[in-house]
């Protein structure tokens, strides 16, 4: 037989009023009830959440790929929202002052987010130091993702994809749909 108990649990009661504003006068306790009750979470699909994170930023035919091996920047996303950029850097040995960067420009400042720098002379017989990077970064509107080499020593092997779009809607890989 179902029993019903009151719970006097401040915290519980404060909970209750953070998540539901409108109940902030409701003057009885909270009630707990012996019965168990199936509870079914549809928050992610109501979200369009349901594919799990690593699935959702799948690589696809979508991915875009650039190869940066001479002196000079870049410029690879323009399009608003959330990308995941990923790749490699590879410097060649016995090469000093060597930088790769990874650019965020606001429409008139560049603002590197990832560098890679050689800062010492390496024997020649060391193999070329090569770097994975796997980053997800956020372009508003009127900015832009570069990519920069200061010289020829390098190579900078970059793929990126739009994952969600400015609202933070999700971007599925192309072609998947849900069932």
């Amino acid at each position: 037989m179902a029993q019903i108990t009151s719970v006097t649990s401040e915290s519980l009661q404060a909970q209750v009023r953070r998540l539901l504003p409108s109940q902030q006068g409701f003057g009885e306790d909270l009630q707990a009830s012996n019965v168990i009750t199936p509870v079914i979470d549809l928050t992610s699909t109501a979200e369009g959440s349901v594919l799990p994170q690593n699935l959702q930023t799948a690589i696809d035919t979508s991915t875009s790929f650039e190869l940066l091996s001479l002196t000079g920047t870049t410029t690879i996303i323009t399009t608003t929202g959330f990308w995941r950029l990923f790749g490699t850097i590879t410097h060649k040995a016995a090469t000093v002052g060597v930088q790769s960067n990874i650019i965020l420009n606001d429409g008139t400042t560049d603002n590197t987010v990832y560098q890679i720098l050689t800062d010492s002379d390496t024997s020649t017989d060391d193999p070329s130091t090569a770097i994975t990077f796997d980053l997800v970064v956020f372009v508003n509107s009127g900015n832009s993702v570069k990519i920069n080499a200061n010289n020829n020593n390098q190579n900078i092997c970059i793929s990126y994809r739009q994952i969600a779009d400015i609202n933070g809607n999700l971007t599925n890989p192309a072609g998947f749909t849900f069932e």
